[in-house]
């Protein structure tokens, strides 16, 4: 794994970071080191002090290939390329929400093989500390800064990160350009709809990522991970994929082995991916050890008990042990199956194979056509690369056309409503339809799953929707795709307020119609004005206020004069209906 040679640190061209740019993107930039006597150590972090105790640890902890599951290379240089997701400690007493939730760490790690030193070897590791899981920027970025640190030292993080602060922020669902030195990185951001909320607050979201839709273009993401290398990981387990995407849509908790951090860190990334466009809400860890501190809570748990909802990928097989009662375990990795003696999970610890050891019966049925459509490049690596990216895309596509299509029932849930024409913009707009499980489930089974689904189901597949239901990932993907809804339904109905014109609408109004709507538009310039006092409303403040100022004008008009001159007597009221000045 090499950077391009041409790629270098120019002293005058050096740039000095901006910290609060910085965090746009990044959170923190670690150097670990592993020490013989001292185990993990983090050498350097910048921004200096912007982890905490615990979480210095966590980073210490996961940046490391686990020892147990690494087979000796006698190559003097072995580099590799993993990431890492861990939960935040709670901050000041509170649980943190949204993107402050987790931390993703993007690990380059160099292990140097010398008969010289002590236990003939050293390891190091570059680490990226980030809120958000931009696999397709942090991944290219670890290939420049990785080997450019151990060519220069500390000077290249400082240089590194200057460029990455003078990046413009983030705009999640767009095909970004970022400057690094001489390069440019060309990355497609993951869509706002596949991401925490941001503090709490929707990003622009827009009702088009809600189904039923499939995207026109296809090469714009439809959610996390869109880059991971589903065909190359899950390519001796292509069957079992249905099954799979199940598990991981009703939120059934899997474990995921495999003989190295790259490969169970991409194997979680490929489950995850291939939800899209659903926001996964179950907690997945691309690479989990036993020094998590869910470790422990997992370790406690007895037979019968039920494990949360996690997606957790490991290299250590004491796992085979210690999480024996997980119900679903996925062995990936590329040596050939052979015969062995033990049966189950545990035959993993003498030796590797791919397998997947579940009781779940599957309600969705692999498609044979789409197997049929996947080439085999046989073992030219040149092919074989190009040939993986047409194998998932054949595979990302079909399950992103599943996954809408069994969404696709919930779609009338979010149905917005504009005015139509003629009527007051001014009235209450109607609600979005309410939700019922049950009700929901009732009609489902009697209208039909629809013709893309009932081909590729069994006849029991109200089961799965019934499953999905209770599962964890329905009911925050739900809220937030009424949400989304509700906000395009104000945002028409306040576009219909700017077009419609009040006058012809006064004309047939009777008396209570016109009090209504007086009431209604007072209450939207009050509104305004609230807006305007925070500094928010964006730059059409002005021109909506003189907009409504007119309807509001409009509807006086029309009232009975006594009622008018009661009115006018509120002095604010009286400015606006008639001092035509801008606001005070």
């Amino acid at each position: 794994m090499s950077r391009s040679p041409s790629f270098s640190v120019k002293p005058e061209l050096s740039l000095k970071p901006d910290p609060e740019s910085l965090k746009r993107w990044i959170h923190a930039f670690c150097i670990m080191r592993f020490d013989l006597e001292q185990g993990q150590l983090l050498e350097e972090c910048y921004p200096p002090g912007c982890l905490s105790q615990e979480e210095e640890i966590e980073v210490s902890f996961n940046s490391f290939p686990d020892s147990v599951s690494q087979h000796h290379n006698r190559s003097s240089i072995h580099d590799c390329i993993f990431f890492f997701r861990f939960r935040r400690p709670k901050k000041n007493a509170e649980e943190r929400d949204g993107s402050d939730k987790y931390l993703y760490g993007y690990v380059f790690n160099r292990q140097r093989h010398d008969e010289r030193l002590k236990r003939g070897g050293e390891q190091k590791s570059v680490v990226i500390l980030s809120h958000t899981p931009y696999s397709s920027v942090f991944r290219p970025l670890l290939q420049i800064i990785g080997p450019l640190y151990f060519d220069v030292g500390n000077k290249a993080i400082q240089h590194i990160a200057g460029y990455v602060s003078m990046w413009p922020a983030p705009v999640p669902g767009k095909l970004m350009e970022l400057p690094i030195g001489n390069a440019m990185l060309k990355v497609n951001l993951p869509p706002a709809h596949s991401l925490p909320l941001e503090n709490g607050v929707l990003y622009e979201e827009s009702s088009s990522s809600m189904a039923p839709l499939l995207p026109t273009n296809q090469s714009v993401p439809q959610g996390l991970f869109h880059d991971a290398d589903l065909f190359g990981i899950y390519r001796g387990l292509l069957l079992q994929l249905w099954t799979l995407w199940e598990l991981l849509l009703i939120g059934e908790p899997i474990l995921i082995i495999a003989p190295t951090p790259p490969q169970c860190s991409e194997a979680v990334a490929c489950l995850v991916s291939m939800v899209a466009p659903l926001f996964c809400s179950v907690d997945f860890r691309p690479y989990f050890t036993i020094h998590d501190p869910g470790f422990a809570r997992l370790n406690s748990l007895r037979e019968g008990d039920t494990f949360p909802p996690m997606v957790l990928g490991v290299t250590n097989l004491f796992f085979l042990k210690a999480l024996r009662n997980i119900p679903h375990v996925v062995s990936v990795g590329t040596p050939a199956p052979i015969k062995l003696r033990r049966d189950g999970p545990l035959c993993l610890m003498t030796e590797h194979k791919e397998a997947v050891w579940t009781t779940y019966s599957a309600i969705t049925k692999p498609d044979t056509s789409i197997l049929n459509r996947l080439i085999d490049a046989g073992m030219s690596p040149r092919v074989e690369e190009s040939m993986s990216v047409v194998n998932n895309e054949i595979l990302r596509r079909h399950f992103l056309e599943l996954t809408t299509n069994f969404l696709a029932p919930f779609g009338p849930y979010f149905q917005v409503n504009a005015p139509s024409d003629g009527t007051s913009p001014y009235v209450t707009p109607p609600s979005l339809p309410s939700f019922g499980a049950e009700e929901f489930l009732s009609n489902l089974s009697g209208r039909g799953v629809g013709k893309f689904l009932s081909k590729r189901m069994k006849s029991n597949w109200p089961d799965l929707y019934r499953r999905f239901l209770q599962g964890p990932n329905f009911m925050p993907w739900f809220q937030r795709r009424r949400a989304v809804a509700e906000q395009e339904q104000r945002r028409l109905w306040r576009l219909a307020r700017m077009k419609t014109d009040m006058r012809q609408i006064t004309s047939q109004m009777n008396e209570l119609e016109a009090v209504d709507s007086f009431n209604a538009i007072e209450k939207h310039i009050n509104e305004e004005v609230k807006a305007r006092e925070s500094g928010g409303g964006g730059a059409d403040l002005e021109g909506t206020f003189q907009k409504l100022k007119k309807d509001l004008q409009a509807v006086f008009s029309v009232l009975p004069r006594d009622m008018q001159q009661l009115l006018l007597l509120n002095p604010q009221r009286a400015s606006l209906l008639q001092d035509p000045s801008d606001l005070q």
